[in-house]
Parts: structure tokens; C-alpha cells; sequence
């Protein structure tokens, strides 16, 4: 077999890579022009070499076409939201219900990760005392679509505020399919260094030093 030489990733790159990953925020504010299938389709595989425990591969991707659908994401993810809304009070429940959560009425893609926890691919390796390494897997692929889409101008936002298991009938995928990420996908309105919960006074973002602990 052939040896293949590894790329180098010269400093230049390196700058380059952690500028993105510093770029890469949550977006929630989308311009509804529409984003060629073609560009979706080239994110997802990059999105697909993600590693994964055992080579397991468990992201199973839907594109959420379907204008019934989407309606009752939306209607879900209100419901969860008000609901989450009753867990706060005084100022911070006000500051909360000024904030926008999600663009899913906006963004024009619309992207569920689930992970399948049944999957004999990678027939079981690395799974036996950790299976939650299969979720893992599937969050390193959302993070590959991520850095994917800011690189080619689109932004993305996470929406965690769902009810999973209404989600997952919504949608007719396997019922044992995990839900794990979704995401509304455009181009941004605005693209901002700092994430809007910062801006918006929710939470700070702490230093790497804070998180760091040496044993």
C-alpha cells in the first residue's frame, strides 16, 4: 500500500482555524434567502468525518422540509420554552423572556441530529462501560456542520428547548433514535465576535484558565 504524506497545516492555518472556531457563534437572527442544496449537502459531508466510538457513524440527519412539520417544531419548541420560562423570576425571568431563543421561523434549513443508539455498526467497540459515547459521536458531528457552515458564511443555531419525545413522532424518524441537536441554518442577519447571551447580559464567557484543573 501506497504511504500517503500528511497535509501540513502551517502556522498561518492554525491562526486561521482558531479565528473560525472563535467565529463560530449561535446565530438566531437569519436573512430567509434560501440556501442551495448543493452547499447543505457538501456541509454534511464534512459533517460525516467526524470520528466517531468504533466507527460506529450513529448521526442519522433529517432535513426538515415540511411546512406541517416545521409548524409543529415551532409550536413544540414555544410550548417548552413557556414552561421554561415558569423556572425563573423577577429580573432574570424578565431578561429571560426578552431573549430570542431560536430562528426557526426564520432560518431556511432546518437540520435534526439524532443519534441511533441501536446501531450494530462498530459492533459494539468502546461502548461497554461508556454508551454514551455514541452521543458524543454525534455532537462531534454537529460541531464538524458548525464549523462547516461559519466558513461558508451560513450561521447556525442550536435549539435545545424541545420536548424530544414530541419532536421525534413530529418528525417519523425510528422511535429510538436520540434526539441530540437542532439546528435552524441560514445566512446570518448580523455575524458578532461575542455570543448574544453575553451581549444580552445572560452570561459571561469564562476564560480558559478558569477551566482548567491539574491533578
Amino acid at each position: 500500500m501506497k504511504d500517503v504524506s500528511p497535509p501540513v497545516f502551517d502556522a498561518d492555518f492554525q491562526d486561521r482555524l482558531k479565528e473560525l472556531m472563535a467565529w463560530r457563534r449561535d446565530v438566531r437572527r437569519f436573512r430567509t434567502d434560501p440556501v442551495p442544496g448543493e452547499l447543505i449537502a457538501r456541509l454534511l459531508e464534512v459533517a460525516a468525518l467526524a470520528p466517531s466510538v468504533g466507527n460506529s457513524q450513529p448521526w442519522r440527519f433529517v432535513l426538515v422540509e415540511d411546512a406541517a412539520r416545521r409548524a409543529k417544531v415551532v409550536a413544540n419548541f414555544e410550548r417548552a420554552n413557556k414552561e421554561a420560562l415558569s423556572d425563573y423570576s423577577g429580573e432574570q425571568a424578565k431578561l429571560y423572556a426578552s431573549l430570542k431563543l431560536a430562528g426557526l421561523k426564520e432560518a431556511p434549513v432546518h437540520l435534526a441530529i439524532f443519534c441511533d443508539e441501536a446501531t450494530s455498526q462498530g459492533h459494539g467497540l468502546g461502548r461497554r462501560t461508556m454508551p454514551e459515547m455514541l452521543d458524543y459521536s454525534a455532537v462531534m458531528a454537529v460541531y464538524g456542520f458548525w464549523l462547516a457552515a461559519r466558513a461558508a458564511g451560513l450561521g447556525a443555531g442550536w435549539v435545545s428547548i424541545f420536548e424530544p419525545e414530541a419532536l421525534t413522532r413530529d418528525l417519523d424518524v425510528e422511535p429510538d433514535w436520540k434526539l441530540v441537536a437542532y439546528l435552524c441554518v441560514g445566512w446570518p442577519e448580523e455575524v458578532q465576535a461575542r455570543p448574544e447571551l453575553e451581549r444580552a447580559g445572560w452570561e459571561h464567557r469564562r476564560g480558559v484558565d478558569e477551566q482548567i484543573i491539574k491533578r
